[in-house]
């Protein structure tokens, strides 16, 4: 062991003992009146610094952007402790006044949890994105995936453009009864305003969110941009529909495009995986039909190469902040307690989901594919425990995600085998696996 890492080991100890002594949570050192946000690099993937810091200091830790403290989660347990069991603490969403200011602040991944909007959007995904409800939508499903089907057969080397464009259609047909068509205008309109929204809400982006003077003057400005709630139920109820479409679009698309081209990578990269599940698609289905919804339950390969999927790519890295707004019970209690760390009232929350997937005490060597790591007797703590994310914020959409994948991946594999390209002269082509970096959605 070099003596660099011996020194960065006792640091990092004498850190976490100090600060748990005090009640004080260990992280990065912050400099004066900044914080920390000189060191969230590359500046648009914290995630990654997330993950080197949960390494040093723990899955429960805190860093500072001005006039912000954040704390950062890297833990199932932790998670499940504070925004399950405690949802009622920890539900609402930090105020982000760039949001305020273009008017996003009332869209359903942002709006503040004791908004009389928010139980309204929650009654709507249920009623909407249940179970039961689905099921109404698998014919269009369906169809769209031999649209996929056909297009990766005619034009393989455009396979993200097919991907996007098939979960783009489901969505927006379940939304808005609209048909997705080449190059159209409303998916593009609608991916640019996500886009937006993800710089917006960047920890430390904005001069705005470290001044609180400025806030307080700039605040008085959107009170006049933003209309008044209308007095009209039609008027709000016209106005709720409309944001819960808009993110079923977002929600449904990201999720689904990126786990389908994470699929892909899969495949190319462990063909062991993609002969087994191959072998049993053929089995259950044969060769003369392509796999339904009815097939589902004999397919358990494909069911767990769908939750090693969402394990192994997460969609997102991290997710939307959670806001500690206080004790119901005690409104002048400014702080809680867990494991001895004090949290104090207004701290933002973030989940790091990637430190999660790839906890090796629960995944064994978790950069490997490996669906059969859901299988057996004793398989592994299933994903989605924590990928949709938890409590009174957790992904309604998750029942539409899973159906698509389990549709979209047994159907691909029933018709094609996905290889490497190859070059001029015949011989694989191996290129490395790199992501785009997508903003925090749940």
């Amino acid at each position: 062991m070099s003596s660099g890492i011996i020194i960065l080991f006792v640091t990092a100890a004498t850190v976490f003992f100090y600060s748990r002594r005090r009640g004080l949570l260990p992280g990065p050192p912050p400099k004066l009146f900044i914080g920390n946000p000189h060191q969230l690099l590359p500046k648009n993937e914290p995630w990654r610094a997330y993950v080197t810091w949960a390494n040093i200091y723990g899955p429960i830790f805190s860093f500072r952007v001005p006039n912000r403290q954040f704390i950062v989660l890297s833990s199932l347990k932790a998670a499940t402790e504070l925004f399950d069991a405690r949802a009622t603490m920890y539900s609402d969403r930090p105020k982000v006044w760039m949001l305020e200011l273009a008017k996003r602040n009332l869209n359903p991944f942002s709006i503040s949890y004791n908004h009389p909007y928010f139980k309204a959007y929650r009654t709507i995904f249920k009623n909407s994105l249940s179970t039961r409800a689905i099921q109404n939508y698998q014919s269009v499903q369906s169809e769209e995936c031999r649209v996929l089907l056909d297009g990766l057969h005619k034009n393989p080397d455009c396979f993200t453009d097919h991907i996007g464009k098939n979960a783009a259609a489901v969505v927006l047909y379940l939304a808005y009864g609209w048909k997705v068509t080449d190059d159209d205008h409303l998916v593009s309109m609608l991916q640019e305003a996500f886009d937006s929204t993800a710089v917006l809400i960047r920890p430390g982006r904005w001069w705005v969110e470290g001044m609180p003077l400025s806030k307080r003057q700039l605040y008085f400005v959107s009170e006049q941009l933003l209309p008044e709630v209308g007095s009209m139920v039609s008027a709000q109820q016209e106005d709720i529909i409309m944001r819960c479409s808009q993110v079923i679009y977002v929600g449904g698309l990201d999720t689904t495009a990126s786990s389908m081209k994470s699929f892909i990578l899969a495949m190319v990269l462990y063909p062991e995986v993609q002969k087994l599940a191959q072998v049993e698609i053929d089995a259950v289905v044969g060769q003369d039909r392509f796999p339904t919804f009815e097939d589902k339950d004999k397919l358990p390969y494909i069911g767990a190469l769908a939750l090693e999927l969402l394990r192994w790519a997460p969609v997102t890295p991290q997710g939307q902040p959670h806001d500690f707004f206080g004790v119901p019970a005690h409104p002048q209690q400014c702080r809680d307690v867990y494991e001895g760390y004090h949290i104090p009232k207004g701290a933002a929350i973030i989940v790091n989901f990637v430190s999660m997937s790839r906890n090796e005490e629960i995944y064994p060597d978790p950069l490997e594919f490996r669906p059969e790591r859901f299988l057996g007797p004793s398989p592994q703590s299933d994903p989605r425990k924590f990928m949709f994310g938890f409590g009174r914020r957790r992904c309604p959409g998750l029942h539409l995600v899973e159906a698509s994948l389990y549709l979209n991946t047994s159907c691909i594999l029933a018709a094609f085998t996905i290889a490497k390209p190859l070059d001029e002269r015949g011989e694989e082509i191996t290129l490395p696996p790199e992501y785009e970096n997508i903003g925090p959605v749940w």
